[in-house]
């Protein structure tokens, strides 16, 4: 009646960390929000399988929420006005970075 999930996705995608283009089939979906599961209403963007692999698979936390805060505050304007936002708002989230000790014991700058 409605066919095989095999049929339906037979158009090719553009792997975000390569930019090889390759049939959907053979991608992997990656959700800057870190939950594929939730698929209502959303965009997904892919991965070959090369580049899947070498991702790392760790717990991001409220990073991918950070960085399009970040995004959204800088307007796009520069990569320079990116880096002073992504700093302003982690110091706004976090607080102001410790000194580490191990880092500054002993050195004559």
């Amino acid at each position: 009646m409605w066919g095989s999930r095999r049929d339906r996705d037979r158009s090719a995608v553009v792997c975000i960390a390569c930019g090889e283009s390759l049939p959907r089939e053979d991608a992997r979906e990656y959700d800057k929000e870190g939950d594929r599961w939730s698929r209502r209403d959303k965009e997904f963007e892919y991965l070959c399988k090369e580049c899947y692999r070498e991702l790392s698979h760790q717990p991001r936390g409220d990073l991918e929420e950070l960085l399009t805060d970040v995004e959204t505050a800088a307007g796009g304007d520069s990569q320079e006005a990116y880096v002073e936002a992504y700093q302003n708002e982690v110091v706004r989230r976090y607080g102001e970075p410790e000194a580490d000790t191990e880092d500054t014991e002993g050195r004559s700058d």
